[in-house]
């Protein structure tokens, strides 16, 4: 599998070009968090990022590290600055192969194509010196995406619509030039028993047909024995087939995925052993009720408004412990966080709740993007879709921003939430107000939210101490006597 490296230009201190308050790093890095999840979700390779976070690093670790990695191909991103105006791409203006200057071709003419249809001048396949093209060992390429001193261009910068055709441009330029293999689709097949007995499986086949639900046997062999499973069904969409198993569940029945025609990046799903069960019984159809969650305590006053304290990365490993397939979205919520005024670290919190960590096991599904519930008003609403993740979260944090504010949105920014002017504007200045407001009767959501916020905090809190030992006992190694 072929290993890309997406370097997003400066970061940290460095801002890179600056204009009107308008910094290039920012720009840079949501292209290249786009790309990355564009690359991950179509195509079968790996994706290094040199920074996924606000973060400085010299052109020296970055082509340091891409050499040091052994990547297929690194691409760096910026924006451009000096009064002009389009999109231009860079290779070394030393020796290059043959194959490079084809690579350059394939992938800037997918992006002009892409984003085409915005009037944005081709300034043209170009070559410089600069350092990650000429001190990188791999097929490297730097993209010049817009101009960040031209008013017309940081219009389109500003454009999530904008930002999405250029990463699918890159994206299939890339996968074009690279000759990249598509993502095998999944299939996920419900499995209600497995059975080393027949008689065993055609009983729980006559038990799902007095409940409605079709379903056949299949056999396979496992240590030289012949084995019976009964599928239930078989679904592309993953959420369709985990509520076939919480209905099954729900009659007693330990049912189970198996996951077939995916390459890496469903993670795996655990499967019981055949069994010799007897004759299954045939349980009331009514399940009891779920016993209510404990209420959190409660934290009055905490703002909804304000910095974050965690950082994405920290985010992202606290939503991957529960669920490994979770979206890397952690940067999106601390950088637009940032720009609203929010606490994206809560914000975040407030989306694993609404998401159950992003399994969407309630009416809202994954490719709605919608991760705060925005639009599910009621049985048989499913709410409002975003075209992208980051679409997504700027919806979420729009729409605390009219609970929390009577402001107009941030210069610049694009109104994508439908229900931003139906807020009563103001009514919630810290988590615990929005109590009975964002969710009804949600008379503890406030005090959930914070609680899962809570745990994000002591889970980063324990990784660093752990950390913190790490180096003090590496301290004490290397101290001389």
């Amino acid at each position: 599998m072929k290993v890309i490296m997406i370097d997003p230009g400066h970061g940290g201190s460095d801002p890179g070009a600056s204009y009107k308050g308008h910094e290039e790093k920012y720009y840079n890095l949501l292209i290249a968090l786009g790309l990355r999840d564009f690359l991950l979700k179509h195509y079968q390779v790996n994706v290094i990022m040199t920074r996924e976070s606000d973060r400085e690093l010299s052109l020296e670790e970055r082509s340091r590290l891409a050499n040091a990695r052994g990547v297929d191909f690194f691409l760096s991103i910026h924006h451009n600055a000096g009064g002009g105006t389009g999109f231009e791409s860079y290779i070394y203006d030393g020796k290059v192969s043959n194959d490079m200057v084809s690579l350059q071709s394939t992938i800037h003419n997918e992006i002009v194509s892409s984003i085409s249809k915005y009037n944005v001048v081709d300034r043209g396949k170009k070559r410089a010196n600069f350092h990650v093209l000429r001190e990188t060992t791999m097929n490297a390429l730097l993209v010049e995406i817009l101009f960040i001193d031209r008013d017309t261009d940081v219009a389109l910068m500003q454009s999530a619509a904008f930002r999405s055709d250029v990463v699918s441009g890159l994206g299939k330029g890339i996968a074009k030039a690279l000759a990249l293999p598509d993502v095998q689709k999944a299939i996920f097949k419900v499995i209600a028993g497995s059975f080393g007995d027949r008689k065993n499986a055609e009983e729980r086949v006559e038990e799902l047909s007095n409940r409605k639900i079709d379903s056949f046997i299949t056999s396979f062999l496992l240590d030289g024995k012949t084995y019976f499973r009964v599928q239930a069904g078989a679904f592309a969409d993953r959420q369709n087939a985990e509520n076939l198993v919480q209905t099954l569940k729900g009659y007693k029945i330990d049912a189970f995925l198996v996951v077939e025609g995916t390459v890496s990046s469903i993670p795996p799903v655990s499967q019981p052993k055949p069994t010799n069960t007897p004759k299954p019984t045939f349980p009331p159809t009514s399940t009891p009720k779920p016993t209510p969650p404990p209420q959190a305590p409660s934290k009055p006053g905490y703002s909804i408004l304000g910095e974050s304290v965690l950082k994405g990365y920290q985010l992202d490993e606290f939503a991957r412990k529960v669920n490994p397939a979770a979206p890397l979205l952690g940067t999106y919520y601390i950088t637009l966080g940032r720009l609203y005024g929010i606490r994206g670290d809560v914000a975040f919190a407030q989306a694993l709740h609404e998401t159950n960590f992003f399994r969407f096991t309630g009416q809202v599904k994954a490719s709605q993007n919608n991760y705060a519930g925005i639009g599910t008003t009621g049985p048989g609403v499913d709410g409002a879709q975003f075209k992208t993740a980051e679409e997504g979260v700027h919806a979420h944090l729009q729409h605390l921003f009219a609970y929390t504010t009577i402001s107009p949105l941030p210069a610049g920014t694009q109104l994508v939430d439908p229900r931003f002017n139906l807020v009563k504007r103001g009514i919630a200045r810290d988590w615990i107000e929005l109590n009975g407001k964002w969710a009804v009767p949600g008379a503890t959501y406030g005090q959930m939210v914070l609680a899962l916020h809570e745990r994000n905090l002591s889970d980063a809190i324990a990784s660093a101490k752990a950390q913190i030992l790490l180096m003090e006992d590496a301290m004490k190694q290397l101290m001389i006597k």
